[in-house]
């Protein structure tokens, strides 16, 4: 009798551990387990942005909780700036015209371009006391610094038959980089790592397409809900990529990719364009617009999706519990 009780409990112990794994793999493929969001929306606008026909503070770049965009002030000049997360400080590289606009931030380097009194575009990093102009040698119509991660600055410039090729940086050499899709040009826009991301056209009726390149391989990014105006993506951080589409009504969304699925990114605040430019871990920044046509830059958080595996581990524990509690009344 011993023997045959022992037996049901073992066929027990094999019925509660399957069931178990059945719960696991529910939870592992259950879609809401792994669903991400994004909250906490804050405004940002420099008290220096009040004028201009683009009128208003675009965030763009974020790093260890400093952000960096550009104001349009009351002449209708553009000026850079850095945002601490209490003091907004104005970045004007001495060589610009009225006009500076910084993109990207990575520790205390900042990279963005300006244009000066002739009218030319010129790239710069900012190290916190130095401007350094940088000018991609094929760039004779003008050269615009996007990211940087690092020591790696990517951007794009425009040679002399004014078609727009993506670069990278590296400190001492450039190094341009064509989407082999892209036979109307590409925009290199944010770098993470190895990693870079922006957009290509491959034709001029057309959107854009977004691309992540790994160093070997392009790969297209379309956000399943764009219309024909496109994707474009601007920033990278770790395996997660925001960027901006355009939906069939000709309305712009953010939004974040985090490798196998595309959410929507409207800042609530929005009236018909909502851009994310930016991130760094689980922060995004970009940049609205209201309902009365002002500009305002944005930090937000990501949620992270739930830990599976704590959850996965408390049901095998209360399975094991549950096993032992019958394996003992069925010996009994």
């Amino acid at each position: 009798m011993r023997s045959v009780s022992t037996t049901a409990a073992h066929r027990l112990c094999w019925k509660t551990l399957f069931a178990a794994a059945i719960s696991a793999a529910c939870l592992l493929a259950c879609p809401s387990a792994h669903a991400q969001t994004v909250s906490n929306f804050v405004t940002l606008d420099d008290p220096l942005g009040v004028g201009g026909t683009f009128n208003g503070t675009v965030a763009n770049g974020i790093s260890d909780g400093n952000i960096v965009g550009y104001y349009v002030d009351n002449s209708g000049n553009e000026h850079g700036f850095l945002y601490n997360g209490s003091t907004y400080t104005t970045l004007d590289d001495p060589n610009a015209d009225a006009f500076t606009q910084a993109k990207g931030i990575s520790v205390s380097n900042i990279v963005g371009y300006y244009y000066d009194n002739s009218g030319n575009a010129h790239g710069f990093l900012y190290n916190g006391t130095t401007y350094t102009t940088l000018d991609d040698p094929l760039g004779v119509d003008g050269t615009f610094a996007k990211g940087t991660s690092g020591t790696n600055i990517v951007g794009y410039y425009f040679d002399n038959s004014g078609n727009p090729h993506g670069f990278l940086y590296n400190g001492t050499t450039y190094t341009t980089l064509d989407d082999p899709l892209g036979t109307q040009g590409t925009f290199t826009t944010g770098v993470s790592g190895g990693n870079i991301v922006g957009y290509y056209n491959d034709n001029l009726s057309l959107g854009p397409h977004g691309f992540i390149y790994d160093g070997s391989i392009y790969t297209t990014l379309d956000d399943p809900n764009a219309g024909p105006n496109g994707t474009e993506a601007n920033g990278i951080s770790g395996g997660n990529i925001v960027g901006v589409y355009v939906d069939n009504s000709d309305n712009e969304h953010g939004f974040l990719y985090t490798g196998t699925t595309y959410i929507t990114v409207d800042d609530p605040l929005a009236v018909g364009v909502t851009q994310v430019t930016g991130i760094d871990g689980n922060n995004i920044v970009g940049y609205y617009v209201d309902n009365s046509n002002n500009v305002h830059g944005f930090t937000a958080t990501i949620v992270p999706e739930p830990a599976i595996w704590p959850l996965l581990a408390s049901a095998l524990a209360l399975s094991f519990a549950t096993l032992r509690r019958r394996s003992t009344r069925a010996l009994a």
